[in-house]
This record gives C-alpha cells, sequence and structure tokens, in this order.
C-alpha cells in the first residue's frame, strides 16, 4: 500500500491515544486498525510463500518487536488452520543506529544468541521500517542499515534470508533494496508508535503517527 507525499492523514481528534503526547503529533498517519488488517495480509502471503518450511524469526529490536509478535501469531493462527505448517523458532537482535531523528554513521548489532544456529535454516527478518531511496544527488547511506544487517547474517551460510517490513519510507536515492513483504511505503516522515520511538519515547503509541517540532525539541537528548 503506497502512502502519497500529499496524504494529510487523520485528525488526531478521531482517535484514543495517551494524553501525555498532547501537543506532541502533527497526525495519524495509519491507524492500529489499519495496521492489524495489513499485517495479516502479510502473514497469509509469508504462509503461501514458506509454509512447510522450518524457519527462524529474527525480530530486530526494539522497533519491530510489535510487528513482529502480530506477524507471527497472525502466521501461527494460520499455520493451525491449514495443511501447511511453518515450525517457527524466534530470536533478536538490537540495532542503534539513530541519535534523536538523524541516522548516525556507525550502526551497532547487539543479540542473537548464537546466530551460527541459522547455519541452511530459512531465516526470516522481521523489521518495522526499512528506508528506501528513491535518488537525491547529497544523500549517503541508502539502505545502509538493513544492508549491514543482511551482510551480517550471510556469514553464517543460511538456507534462505526473506525479510518483512511493516513500512518501508520512500526518500531521495536508489539503492534497488525492497524487502521481501512490506505493508505500507510512506514519504520521507519521521514517524513514531506501534514500537517505533524518538529517545525511547512514544512506543506505548499503537497508532503510527507524524511527530511535530514540539516533541523533537521535547523528548530530544
Amino acid at each position: 500500500i503506497q502512502i502519497s507525499d500529499n496524504w494529510p492523514g487523520y485528525s488526531l481528534d478521531l482517535f484514543t491515544y495517551p494524553q501525555h503526547y498532547f501537543g506532541d503529533l502533527e497526525y495519524v498517519l495509519i491507524p492500529h486498525g489499519i495496521i492489524v488488517d495489513r499485517t495479516e495480509r502479510l502473514a497469509k502471503d509469508i504462509m503461501q510463500d514458506l509454509g512447510d518450511n522450518d524457519i527462524v524469526v529474527l525480530c530486530v529490536l526494539k522497533g519491530g518487536y510489535k510487528f513482529c509478535a502480530d506477524l507471527v501469531e497472525h502466521i501461527k493462527n494460520l499455520s493451525r488452520n491449514s495443511e501447511r505448517f511453518i515450525s517457527m523458532k524466534v530470536d533478536f537482535v538490537r540495532l542503534k543506529s539513530y541519535h534523536n531523528d538523524q541516522s548516525m554513521q556507525d550502526m551497532q548489532i547487539m543479540g542473537g544468541d548464537d546466530l551460527s544456529k541459522l547455519a541452511g535454516k530459512v531465516s526470516f527478518l522481521c523489521a518495522l521500517l526499512t528506508l528506501f531511496f528513491l535518488f537525491y544527488k547529497d544523500i549517503v547511506g541508502t539502505g545502509r542499515t538493513m544492508k549491514v544487517l543482511l551482510n551480517n547474517i550471510e556469514k553464517y551460510k543460511p538456507k534462505m534470508i526473506k525479510v518483512a517490513s511493516l513500512l518501508v519510507k520512500r526518500t531521495s536515492r536508489p539503492d534497488g533494496y525492497r524487502p521481501d513483504y512490506y505493508g505500507f511505503e510512506i514519504p520521507d516522515l519521521f514517524v513514531v508508535g506501534y514500537a517505533l520511538d524518538y529517545n525511547e519515547y512514544f512506543r506505548d503509541l499503537n497508532h503510527i503517527c507524524v511527530i511535530n517540532d514540539h516533541g523533537k525539541t521535547k523528548y530530544r537528548v
């Protein structure tokens, strides 16, 4: 689903959200109910493609934990009611690549009990946000976060790697990378909610919203 650059979003007055964020948000970009429905559809597509496989789900923390949990639960429900079965094990890695709203040059990869266990297995990455660049000569680091992680995982020679991301951010330079499964292509906006944070705030917001300048200033470190 593609959300256009001129999409005005939904008024905050139409939804409930934590009142301690009053005045910190511009609008709701994607309501929680739509996120749930789209995630269920992604689970169906994954089930059709990967049914009858034993897979290792690698959840990218912290922003991907809600999407991963919901996606895995949908796949489990479909698997229980299908002749095709997916056996899943879940592991976690954490990436740190932002300071305030700016991407850092150096990215840290933490966690993963023993990634050598991925050898010969179908590896499935669950991330909430993937950067996708169209074209702009001054921007660097296109898709860098996911590329670094994929290069790290490929060292362990998994049988197959698939990537699921709820969001693909449409920014300004091409790199040809897209996840295998994604829910929404969104404009180049700094979004929060549904476990996406700004300096650890807004993870408790169920909707995906656009943060305003007041919110950035209030929670800046």
